[in-house]
């Protein structure tokens, strides 16, 4: 499968180590199928005059061993682990989360909610109306090493 990270920098060998906390699936390496996503993410850092790089990957269709969860719709599921993710809490142990990204808009539901101004059912009532878009989040470091494979950078 290919797969798209974009950075302000060329990352031919992700890692665990560099990234952050509290995000959508908690500590990963963060990627998406979607191409056009992948561009549009790049204007963050063209806009505050940076570089802006889309890496690409192909990621192996086998990967025995290791554990995934797929979050095919903006529902419960993926709303209790999106919340519990951006909390620090800990969740049952993944080595590839895939769903939808928390994007500004749907982040503002999520803000409503963790504020207390949605109520659990409103929150879900309106992201069921959102479509989801894609990510892919790789927690196992082993996983990078073995299977994802670096194939070209592109500077935007």
């Amino acid at each position: 499968m290919k797969l798209y990270h974009t950075s302000n920098f060329e990352i031919p060998f992700p890692d665990i180590l560099h990234s952050r906390e509290h995000l959508d699936f908690g500590r990963g390496f963060y990627l998406t199928s979607l191409r056009e996503q992948a561009e549009k993410y790049g204007q963050r850092f063209l806009r505050k005059g940076e570089e802006a790089f889309i890496n690409v990957y192909e990621l192996d269709e086998e990967l025995p061993g290791f554990r995934n969860i797929i979050f095919d719709a903006y529902d419960s599921r993926w709303l209790d682990f999106v919340t519990a993710c951006r909390k620090g809490q800990n969740h049952e142990s993944y080595d590839i989360i895939e769903g939808g990204i928390a994007d500004d808009q749907v982040f503002d539901t999520i803000d409503l909610y963790f504020s207390g101004i949605y109520t659990y059912e409103q929150a879900l009532d309106q992201l069921r109306f959102k479509h989801p878009n894609h990510q892919i989040c790789i927690t196992n470091q082993l996983l990078l090493d073995k299977h994802l494979h670096f194939i070209e950078s592109i500077k935007l």
